[in-house]
């Protein structure tokens, strides 16, 4: 074996090598150096974005193929992973005060740790071209999340939602085996190459169902209906940091995987079964998504069908089926990332204050905290899509590569989805209403947030204007994902 093929696996080397650090030091220092732990975990995870960046900016990164084809890295999937990264500084910056706190203070290594084996899973499926090792990255980053799941053991719904997160998991794998071992019946091999050669003969009953059994497995990743029913009882029960990283970055990682999955493995079948498949999908995705989202009090149930919702558009990235869609997709989770970290950055903050979580609760918000408010109305603006914030350019450049496509459906499609996001601007409108415009006294008192969470969500908060701003970014991921070869199997 030749072992200088690990060294196309950049920044997977560089995540272990953080992993191993944060190990190390969370295992050999004394009680009393414990508490900098979360400190040196986000550095850590800074210098690793950095350097993503860096190698990107200069060119570095370039179309690798190793493990006799199992895996690939190019510029875009590099820029993927570091999207990936950003939002995981984020989160590790808005957990510092929770980490730190006393219930927290025996724990604290293990969320760090597990949360960088979830990340490294995620690396692996973005960048595998072969189901082996899709399987080992899909596992390594779903079942350590029922462990984070967990972490609060004296809290009963902690609890429940990790039972209920692992159970369904679990039945999600299966299907998803189910489906592979279809896909080898039929063609004879797990390479994505492979199998996207293979499936071009006549379109049988085994194969509809081996991919909707593969739809079916990542869907419960990317909480798509009908597969989305354990979304809003684990990120209600989660402790607030995990819930965060489970709507972003575990849905991020999951929307990437399925685009490289569909395109480069059933890519052929496009137009004859996923195609339609998909607009089944991310209707009823959006649409029931935002009917419970109106219904929600808890804030962490009502962010939670606000992301399947979310997912729904993340998806049209994918039915756009060319470079296009790659880089609006792309463009779409950063945009999401900042925007509802804000957001959650906010809850947090309010929770680990007041231990208050319900929208009732936030009813006269500005008289009490006034910049806290301020920072969830532009969360909320940007998850509605209201101009001028990144919210609005994400559904903008989204719903044109969907519609460059030209057929009637996607009309449509487009149409419905373009409805749906008027529904949404009402649900988010009513946190805005509550913290503004309720007439009665602040239920939440004036409190001053840690230093860790002010800075959250100073980053979060200018992601999300800067972005508005500097939408012409979106042109830079699109050159990255004309030139990969993650879109060699696209149409046009």
């Amino acid at each position: 074996m030749d072992y200088t093929q690990f060294l196309a696996m950049k920044q997977e080397i560089g995540l272990l090598t953080v992993f191993l650090l944060v190990f190390l030091y969370d295992t050999f220092m004394p009680r009393g150096a414990q508490k900098s732990l979360p400190v040196i975990s986000v550095v850590l995870m800074l210098a690793l974005t950095a350097l993503g960046f860096c190698s990107c900016s200069l060119g570095s990164a370039h179309n690798t193929v190793a493990f006799a084809g199992m895996y690939e890295t190019s510029p875009v999937i590099s820029a993927i992973k570091n999207i990936l990264n950003v939002g995981v500084v984020i989160v590790l910056l808005q957990s510092i005060s929770w980490a730190n706190s006393e219930k927290m203070a025996v724990r604290r290594g293990e969320f760090y740790e597990l949360l960088l084996v979830t990340l490294f899973g995620m690396y692996l499926m973005i960048s595998s071209r072969h189901f082996l090792m899709f399987v080992i990255g899909l596992e390594s980053a779903s079942l350590p999340l029922a462990a984070m799941v967990a972490l609060e053991k004296n809290s009963y719904e902690s609890h429940e939602a990790a039972v209920k997160y692992i159970l369904t998991a679990v039945f999600s794998s299966a299907i998803f085996m189910m489906g592979l071992s279809f896909v080898y019946g039929l063609t004879g091999s797990l390479y994505f190459e492979n199998i996207y050669f293979a499936l071009t003969g006549e379109l049988n009953s085994m194969l509809v169902i081996a991919l909707a059994f593969t739809i079916a497995g990542v869907g419960f990743k990317l909480s798509l209906v009908p597969f989305h029913l354990w979304t809003a009882d684990v990120y209600q029960g989660a402790p607030t940091s995990v819930t965060s990283y489970l709507s972003v970055i575990s849905k991020g990682a999951a929307a990437f995987a399925f685009m490289v999955i569909l395109a480069q493995v059933f890519g052929t079948l496009y137009s004859q079964v996923w195609e339609w498949m998909l607009y089944a999908l991310i209707i009823l995705t959006i649409t029931i998504g935002n009917l419970f989202a109106i219904r929600q009090r808890n804030m962490k149930r009502f962010l939670a069908f606000s992301s399947i919702s979310q997912a729904g558009y993340i998806m049209l990235g994918v039915i756009a089926y060319n470079a296009m869609g790659v880089a609006a997709m792309m463009y779409y989770i950063l945009v999401y990332i900042f925007s509802n970290l804000a957001a959650f950055g906010v809850i947090g903050a309010i929770e680990n204050a007041t231990g208050k979580v319900s929208m009732d609760d936030y009813r006269g918000l500005y008289r009490s905290n006034p910049r806290l408010s301020v920072a969830m109305m532009l969360a909320m603006f940007s998850l509605a899509g209201i101009p001028p914030f990144a919210g609005f350019f994400s559904k903008f450049f989204i719903f044109t590569s969907a519609i460059n496509q030209g057929s009637v459906a996607i009309y449509v499609l487009v149409l419905i989805a373009l409805i749906n996001t008027i529904v949404s601007l009402y649900y988010y409108l009513l946190v805005v209403k509550a913290m503004f415009i309720a007439p009665e006294e602040s239920v939440i008192p004036t409190f001053k947030s840690t230093c860790s969470e002010r800075l959250g969500l100073w980053i979060t908060v200018g992601g999300i204007l800067v972005l508005g701003i500097v939408s012409f970014f979106y042109n830079s991921l699109l050159n990255l994902a004309t030139d990969s070869t993650m879109s060699m199997y696209f149409i046009g």
